[in-house]
């Protein structure tokens, strides 16, 4: 039974080395398997180097047309799994490899019906026995560069003198305003705004506050939406009354937030919401969205 457990095991072992792959920052990243494995972290049109080790197994040999180290760019729809889009492809033949300035467009993302993925794939190609493939992930995080960032910042601060405001209201019964101090959010900021009532006819008995994400995807011509929760923070339990304020700080850096992702490779979007609800004493639910935007801070502050 050995015997056979052996024979049908692959000729050799490939290891995949980065050049700094001690110095470089690693970051968790879940496997589909619900396991948590730690990645090296990239940025767009960095060198990728590193060296390619083939071990043959104990008593094999190893005969074979070419190594072949391919640097792909994926992304896969788990409703059309199995079928991948790759819209990054650099080869390299030798052992040692360096792709140059290397093009990665895109964020590493991983959804409800789609992953975005950047892998190392080595070929060991043979006549016979079938070719022996290796594949290595890493993560590629888009950082706003600190120059363009420090603009941001004085484009936000402008803007924050003006206050957005999200109205829930229905006709001569409720007339409910929260308002916050900007729209657009990295991913350690705070949620900071006040809730006002100017006209409360309804016993209303919780308010809460949401975090939303919307992960849209195109499959052939049909189009998928998914919503999930991230965050959920109760402002209110009880009744309110007119002219009260209530005042709201929610803090995003615990939750598994990404950066908002519009019309990747015309494959997906993502984007997030705040949403506001309130349920009255027979259950009935109120609520409004806004739409919001989540961006990365830059490299030295993440």
């Amino acid at each position: 039974m050995n015997f056979l457990i052996e024979a049908f095991k692959p000729a050799c072992s490939i290891s995949i080395k980065f050049s700094d792959g001690k110095t470089r920052k690693r970051v968790p990243i879940k496997r589909e398997n619900g396991q948590t494995l730690l990645a090296p972290l990239f940025r767009n049109q960095e060198n990728i180097a590193g060296k390619i080790t083939i071990e043959p197994h104990q008593g094999k040999r190893i005969e074979h047309n070419g190594v072949k180290v391919e640097l792909l760019g994926q992304i896969e729809m788990y409703l059309d799994r199995g079928n991948f889009y790759d819209f990054t492809s650099l080869g390299e033949t030798t052992y040692p490899f360096e792709f140059s300035m290397v093009e990665m467009p895109y964020e590493t993302y991983n959804g409800v019906n789609v992953r975005l993925r950047y892998v190392l794939k080595v070929t060991v190609s043979r006549n016979y026995g079938g070719s022996i493939i290796e594949y290595l992930n890493f993560l590629v995080s888009l950082f706003i560069t600190q120059p363009f960032f420090l603009f941001l910042i004085l484009i936000l601060s402008s803007l924050s003198i003006m206050l957005f405001k999200m109205e829930v209201g229905i006709e001569d019964c409720l007339h409910i305003e929260f308002e916050y101090n900007k729209s657009k959010y990295h991913l350690k900021d705070v949620i900071i705004g006040k809730i006002y009532y100017f006209l409360v006819k309804i016993k209303i008995k919780t308010m809460d506050i949401e975090i939303r994400r919307r992960e849209s995807t195109v499959t052939g011509a049909t189009n998928h939406v998914e919503t999930e929760t991230l965050a959920k923070f109760e402002l209110m339990d009880g009744a309110p009354v007119r002219g009260e304020s209530i005042p709201v700080r929610l803090f995003l850096s615990p939750y598994e937030l990404t950066p908002t992702h519009r019309n990747i490779n015309n494959k997906f979007s993502v984007k997030y919401y705040l949403n506001l609800v309130l349920v009255d004493e027979e259950g009935l639910r109120y609520f409004k969205q806004q739409q919001i935007t989540i961006y990365r801070l830059p490299l030295q502050d993440t």
